[in-house]
């Protein structure tokens, strides 16, 4: 099989899915974010479940754009269930009404050498954060939740987080 050019590409970052609107929306963001450094032409976002677009969706909209390949990548850090299982059964049901557009599912984010950078630039961040020096993050902002604690301090509280 010979791959399609990379404007034929569709690209699905799939995630968990959450009840959480704030969650859901940062997933739209990194297939944006995605979709400004990688070469295919058609980039969706979608959750394994619990949220709209789904998996069904995303191929659908990747087909309708003119993928003539759909990659899934599991926007998660290990691979686990829903890699081994479920995101191939959920790409495969979605595929059944394209049955001549190939698909492959990618592997997890797992043991990347970025990762490393990724992990180090967030726990550098939050530092500067609570010596005051930088905002919350993206996922912090507004919720007052990187903070320094101590069991001590907690327990004199009442606070069980």
């Amino acid at each position: 099989m010979t791959t399609p050019p990379s404007s034929q590409i569709g690209l699905i970052v799939v995630d968990h899915g959450s009840r959480r609107d704030a969650s859901n929306e940062m997933l739209e963001r990194m297939a944006e974010m995605v979709a400004d450094v990688v070469e295919y032409g058609i980039v969706e976002p979608a959750h394994m479940e619990i949220a709209e677009p789904s998996i069904q969706t995303a191929f659908d909209r990747c087909v309708a754009r003119g993928a003539r390949m759909v990659v899934v990548s599991p926007y998660f850090l290990a691979p686990g269930k829903h890699w081994n299982m479920d995101i191939p059964e959920l790409t495969e049901e979605a595929a059944r009404r394209h049955p001549d557009v190939p698909f492959l599912v990618a592997s997890p984010i797992g043991l990347h050498p970025l990762m490393a950078q990724v992990v180090a630039s967030r726990v550098a961040h939050c530092l500067s954060h609570v010596d005051g020096e930088a905002a919350e993050c993206e996922s912090c902002a507004g919720t007052g939740r990187c903070r320094v604690r101590t069991a001590a301090a907690l327990s004199a509280a009442g606070d069980d987080h």
